[in-house]
């Protein structure tokens, strides 16, 4: 009986899981192929896990108060979590903005954004909305974030040029992006913040402020998104050079 019993339950969370992966899919046409940028010249450093930290420190430090704070996040806004991984973010920025505002939580990992999507029922977070994305394109609507967060994965992306142009209009006129990483080689999971200014301003997106985080979190550097009017055609972006020693 315990045997059937353990299958049973096996069938419930399988059923349960092949559900929650139906509801998981692109929000956004796509936007323009990755085969029309310049690759990075510099490592890629791959995704090895959901989560970055234990959250309990991660909280001792504050780290996503200290991000809300910088970019005035408010109750209200929608926020986009790219790279939501195991949703240490998602799950605190569902409750800063509240009921009227909302959450996307962003990943090219289907099975991160599976496992989210159970967590944040649990949580009862109903304001968190779920968006599978590819290396070279987020695929969130346009204008739709008041803000964005790229936490500890910005040296993950793939197609870091592609990506940042198909991010850019998701963003609303007056938003923020805001990347937290660490002042180590992309091969090594962090990005040099000379790079990421050199390939953010690469595609035309102007640096606001930059912050060193307490603890072992890094650095947090805030950007605004180019002007429509003003955007680069793909073909007219230039890779930045890999900077001795990120290799």
């Amino acid at each position: 009986m315990k045997a059937l019993a353990y299958i049973a339950a096996l069938l419930v969370a399988f059923g349960a899981t092949r559900a929650y992966a139906a509801d998981i899919g692109y929000l956004a046409p796509p936007g323009i192929a990755a085969s029309e940028f310049p690759a990075p010249q510099r490592p890629v450093a791959r995704i090895v896990s959901a989560r970055r930290a234990a959250e309990e420190r991660r909280d001792a430090l504050n780290e996503a108060g200290q991000i809300a704070r910088a970019l005035e996040l408010k109750p209200g806004m929608t926020v986009g979590d790219i790279g939501a991984g195991s949703g240490y973010h998602t799950v605190r920025l569902s409750r800063l903005v509240g009921a009227a505002g909302s959450v996307i939580a962003q990943d090219v990992t289907r099975d991160y954004l599976v496992e989210l999507a159970k967590r944040t029922e649990l949580l009862k977070l109903t304001n968190v909305q779920f968006a599978l994305g590819e290396p070279h394109d987020p695929r969130l609507p346009a204008s739709s974030l008041d803000a964005a967060i790229l936490v500890h994965m910005y040296h993950e992306i793939a197609q870091p040029y592609a990506f940042l142009y198909n991010l850019a209009p998701a963003l609303k006129q007056g938003a923020r992006v805001g990347i937290v990483d660490l002042e180590l080689p992309t091969s090594k999971h962090g990005t040099p913040i000379e790079l990421l200014r050199c390939e953010l301003t690469a595609v035309g997106y102007r640096e606001v402020a930059a912050y060193q985080l307490a603890g072992d979190t890094g650095y947090l550097a805030i950007f605004s998104p180019p002007e429509p009017a003003a955007r680069k055609s793909p073909g007219d972006i230039v890779a930045c050079r890999d900077p001795a020693g990120t290799r």
